[in-house]
């Protein structure tokens, strides 16, 4: 008799096509925001670099550098399932950065503000997990890492 354990491997090897299929749908939407952001930020550089001052970091415009590389780089690569576990580790670890740095909602003292950061804090972290994700189980059969096993 088969384990539970084996008799899941089996049906994932089934679903094969279907699977690849949603995991390349998953990249492009992890990645959809980080693109547009990352070509906002470039567009927008001077006022991108206001907010991070704003926020008292040192630094902006190698802050707004950093962001557009990580965003655009990032999200072209994970998209395209270049380097993709690593690219995946990346952006979760920029993301919970982020989170930490512009949405510090344990601070505000405005409660608007405060659910405002809440709830932007917690989706970068949601989405961190799904970078996490692409970490542990790869890009899917539709990507540049699975050609270049072939």
């Amino acid at each position: 008799m088969a384990s539970p354990y084996a008799q899941r491997e089996a049906g994932l090897a089934t679903a094969g096509t279907s699977g690849d299929v949603v995991a390349l749908i998953a990249r492009l939407l992890l990645v959809a925001m980080y693109f547009l952001s990352g070509v906002g930020k470039l567009t927008g550089f001077g006022a991108t670099a206001a907010f991070i001052a704003a926020h008292g970091l040192p630094f902006p415009a190698l802050g707004v550098l950093i962001a557009i590389v990580v965003e655009i780089g990032g999200a072209l690569l994970l998209l395209v399932g270049w380097n993709s576990r690593s690219v995946a580790v990346i952006l979760a670890v920029y993301t919970v950065v982020a989170g930490m740095l512009f949405h510090q909602y344990w601070a505000d003292t405005d409660a608007a503000a405060r659910m405002d950061d809440f709830i932007n804090f917690w989706k970068n972290i949601t989405i961190a997990g799904g970078f996490l994700m692409v970490f542990a189980f790869g890009p899917g059969r539709y990507s540049v890492d699975r050609r270049d096993r072939s």
